[in-house]
């Protein structure tokens, strides 16, 4: 059998250097060593070179240890950095400032990092701050207790093709879809904006729960989303803020998915597939406006929450609604048919005539909402709500 010195040496070093120098002992020649085995010459003249001064000890690794240190610190300077870490517990720079003022020892930071962590000081990771805990949605119990909100680029050219893609951007049709999935049924309500932004995120969560509560849904509902800044970001004073100013005051509280881990909002992440396939696809071409837009839309919603077979886990066929009903809800119909609407001038004219001050505050006690804004503006949103009903 053919074998390569390549071969046996990825099996075992010191073996394959063996099968080199017994070659040449056996041949005596190096160029034919090197063809018998597939390697170069100088592979062959350098085991050779080292059997033949130190016998087979030569075969086996060399230490890569260099041979001289010269900045290594002292034995002496290590123990005292040792000894100060004891006494004090510091860090590695509060360390540094010790020993200098202290000792008069001048180290480095990272120089006390090697001494540290040669000599099994390891630093204690500070551990990861839940500031909102995930949850999975086949772990509720009741309707509307989570509900997964995302939201969804259409523009995508990858998906659409060149000429849909076009076709968006020609007659400015709105961009991004906001979705707020049910968990357990799967009912979804949604909006549109031309433009990612914090307040539209607000307002389509304050739109949302003020359905929910017109229709007597007066549980606490976790909204999770990701971390995202039209929900928020990251910043944890600011989404501590947005909690206690415009959550709970409406009965809802803010939830985050792991980073990276989006199966804890897989329910409406495969929504956004069905709207590619069923929706955007076969629809947008035909779409020329945006009255037109948000009328095919609504249709959608129909058809989504009350017509379409859904085969995900617990629902059997049924649709969102009917899952609804089957769990014990007697609600109407209409109950699924949030209108779609654009939210950019809606949410601007919000924060303009409230501030940042809360819109509403729901009492579950009263049955009531006690408004904080302007009376048109709160009217005329009403109006939309009732508006989309009928």
């Amino acid at each position: 059998m053919d074998i390569s010195y390549r071969e046996i040496y990825m099996l075992n070093r010191e073996a394959a250097r063996k099968q080199i120098v017994n070659s040449y002992l056996a041949l005596g020649n190096i160029s034919e060593v090197a063809r018998l085995w597939h390697t170069s010459r100088n592979v062959v003249r350098k085991w050779v070179k080292r059997f033949e001064e130190r016998g087979e000890g030569g075969l086996k690794d060399k230490s890569k240890r260099p041979h001289s240190s010269p900045r290594k610190i002292s034995n002496e300077v290590e123990q005292k950095v040792l000894e100060a870490r004891k006494k004090t517990g510091y860090g590695r720079k509060r360390l540094a400032w010790y020993l200098a003022r202290e000792e008069g020892i001048v180290l480095s930071p990272n120089t006390i990092r090697h001494v540290l962590g040669r000599n099994g000081f390891k630093g204690k990771r500070k551990p990861r701050k839940v500031f909102y805990p995930a949850f999975w949605v086949w772990e509720t119990e009741k309707p509307f207790s989570l509900v997964q909100a995302d939201t969804k680029d259409i523009l995508d050219k990858g998906t659409l093709g060149t000429r849909l893609w076009t076709h968006m951007l020609r007659k400015r049709l709105p961009r991004y879809q906001w979705t707020c999935l049910e968990g357990k049924t799967r009912l979804r309500f949604l909006s549109y904006s031309r433009e990612l932004s914090l307040a539209s995120g607000l307002c389509f969560m304050f739109l949302v729960m003020l359905w929910l509560r017109r229709y007597g849904m007066d549980s606490e509902v976790v909204w999770q989303t990701d971390w995202g800044e039209e929900f928020g970001g990251s910043n944890p004073e600011k989404l501590t803020m947005l909690e206690e100013r415009y959550y709970q005051p409406l009965g809802a509280h803010l939830a985050r998915i792991p980073k990276g881990r989006k199966g804890y909002s897989g329910r409406v992440e495969r929504s956004h597939r069905s709207d590619d396939e069923e929706l955007y696809l076969p629809f947008l071409g035909s779409i020329w406006s945006e009255q037109d837009f948000l009328r095919k839309a609504l249709g959608w919603v129909y058809f989504y929450n009350l017509v379409r077979p859904h085969y995900g886990k617990d629902m059997n066929g049924k649709t969102p609604f009917e899952k609804l009903r089957e769990l014990g809800y007697g609600l109407p119909e209409e109950f699924a048919l949030f209108p779609p609407i654009i939210l950019d001038t809606i949410s601007t004219d919000w924060l303009l005539e409230t501030g940042n001050d809360l819109l509403a505050h729901y009492n579950p006690r009263a049955q009531k909402f006690v408004t904080r804004w302007q009376p048109s503006f709160g009217w005329a949103l009403m109006g939309m709500l009732h508006g989309g009903r009928n």
